[in-house]
């Protein structure tokens, strides 16, 4: 029920902002899906590629870029790691 929530607030959120487009979409639904399939943990620990699977995003760079984007208009709260053997923090914004 926590992940509809999530989503409504977020399409509510998107309606009138302009820069978001379809793959921020795919991003943003990937990533609930894979924090269902996480007991809904808050954040999600995950590597790119297994986000990038679900939204059907084949390019790094494009996975790169929106996530970020993401992050920076305040939908979600992305921490990278430089390391490639440890996933990246997702926060989302719960009440």
């Amino acid at each position: 029920m926590e992940n509809l929530k999530l989503l409504t607030v977020f399409f509510q959120a998107i309606e009138n902002d302009f820069r978001i487009g379809t793959t921020h979409i795919a991003i943003f639904a990937a990533l609930i899906q894979f924090r269902a399939g996480k007991d809904f943990i808050n954040p999600i620990q995950a590597y790119s590629i297994e986000i990038q699977h679900i939204a059907k995003i084949v390019s790094p760079k494009t996975y790169h870029k929106c996530i970020k984007e993401l992050d920076s208009y305040g939908y979600i709260v992305y921490v990278p790691t430089k390391n490639k053997n440890k996933r990246s923090s997702i926060y989302f914004h719960v009440e």
